[in-house]
């Protein structure tokens, strides 16, 4: 009996520890700062934040139109110069880091990320007529909730999730995630209060996000507002360069779908 009592006891005290090493280092399984790249050479951009400053680059400048664009936790935002340009060409597009990526101060939190994006929003529309959010993977769930504080044209979500919470439990589904989660990036909870026209767009062969994560989140959203499209053959990582998406994004961008109560 004190045998078995020990073995139970070791058991739980495994269990525990993986527990706690999950809690305390949770951070550096969702965020995975890159550095600049050096080679790359566009019109350069710093947003301050309450002493956090934010390094960033604008594509097409001069547009009255702008995009920023929240990239996934380990890209460099710099990566897809040639689509940015091609796709978003009637765009000025803003690719900024994260604050704690590139050569940016701090360290990725969810409430940081969170007043970054506010900070950039509010220092760009000073300078545009209209702005429109794309937040791919990771950086949907910014998007997410920077459309639910603030007026955007369009909302753009590629790979998008429910919530990282959520996304997790089902990753390790032998703990209590949902309950560990310091950085939730809950997209579900807001997205009924978004009134502006919705892209969502999901990879077949997705292994990162799972399906069920992008549908939970896209039936929480206005479906009258939301234009939605599975990529054929797409894994997460690839999914812009197959040409059905880029067709997707140019068609949508295109598009003007009538807000509720509105024209």
């Amino acid at each position: 009996m004190n045998e078995i009592t020990s073995i139970i006891l070791v058991l739980v005290s495994i269990y525990l520890l993986f527990a706690a090493c999950l809690y305390v280092y949770q951070r550096k399984l969702i965020y995975y700062p890159m550095a600049v790249d050096p080679e790359f050479d566009a019109d350069e951009i710093s947003i301050d934040n309450n002493g956090i400053l934010l390094h960033g680059w604008v594509l097409n400048p001069g547009k009255p139109d702008a995009v920023i664009y929240f990239g996934g936790n380990s890209e460099m935002v710099t990566h897809r110069r040639e689509y940015f340009e091609n796709v978003f060409s009637d765009y000025s597009v803003y690719l900024i880091n994260y604050r704690g990526y590139g050569n940016n101060q701090g360290r990725p939190t969810e409430s940081g990320l969170f007043a970054d994006a506010l900070a950039i929003y509010d220092a760009l529309i000073k300078r545009h007529d209209s702005i429109t959010a794309y937040g791919r993977s990771l950086g949907s769930g910014v998007a997410v909730y920077l459309a639910s504080k603030r007026r955007l044209e369009k909302l753009i979500l590629l790979t998008p999730y429910d919530s990282v919470a959520a996304v997790a439990q089902k990753i390790y589904p032998l703990f209590p995630t949902r309950y560990l989660i310091r950085d939730q990036f809950d997209s579900a909870s807001r997205a009924a209060g978004i009134n502006v026209p919705v892209l969502i767009a999901s990879a077949e062969n997705d292994r990162e996000i799972r399906l069920p994560h992008t549908l939970g989140l896209k039936k929480k959203f206005n479906p009258a507002l939301v234009t939605y499209q599975m990529i054929a053959g797409a894994a997460h990582n690839d999914i812009i360069d197959f040409p059905q998406y880029r067709a997707l994004v140019e068609s949508f961008l295109l598009e003007r779908k009538p807000r509720p109560g509105g024209s």
